[in-house]
């Protein structure tokens, strides 16, 4: 099972769990990770997060690097949900969650594809903050992450 979503709207993790849990009998284990907008960046006050994607482009890449992580670990399920548009702190941005037959490889799986996800995905962000607005760009610490599951 696979599911890949871009979207506006607030997503239910309680949900996705029970669906990821729904995948087979074997599932021995789960794991996710939900991100959250943060009020603060580079010490400056972040009142909204703004992103973009590219239609299509950003669910195939996505697609890629669950493909990935399953020819790495043993994944029953996988899902991915990126939301768009308009976000405030403490809203839910990103939910991962894969289903596998053990914790280990859930585990692995999961902080793959969200560290993938961050360097290999097409998302434009931009946060507004009291000094006007900003267009991101992949953190270094974003790239060392990723570049860590090459070796």
């Amino acid at each position: 099972m696979e599911d890949v979503r871009v979207q506006t709207d607030e997503f239910d993790a309680g949900e996705e769990i029970r669906r990821l849990r729904s995948v087979s009998s074997e599932v021995g284990g789960i794991s996710t990770f939900v991100g959250v907008v943060r009020d603060i960046n580079e010490d400056d006050e972040v009142s909204a997060l703004y992103l973009e994607h590219y239609p299509g482009m950003t669910e195939k890449q996505i697609r890629t690097i669950i493909a990935e992580a399953r020819t790495r670990w043993d994944v029953l399920g996988a899902i991915v949900i990126h939301r768009v548009g308009q976000l405030y702190p403490a809203d839910p941005i990103v939910f991962v969650g894969v289903a596998s037959r053990h914790r280990g490889d859930a585990f692995d799986a999961c902080e793959f594809i969200i560290d993938y996800l961050k360097t290999r995905a097409t998302f434009w962000k931009k946060e507004q903050t009291l000094d006007g607005d900003r267009w991101l760009e992949t953190r270094a610490s974003d790239v060392e992450a990723a570049s860590a599951w090459e070796s």
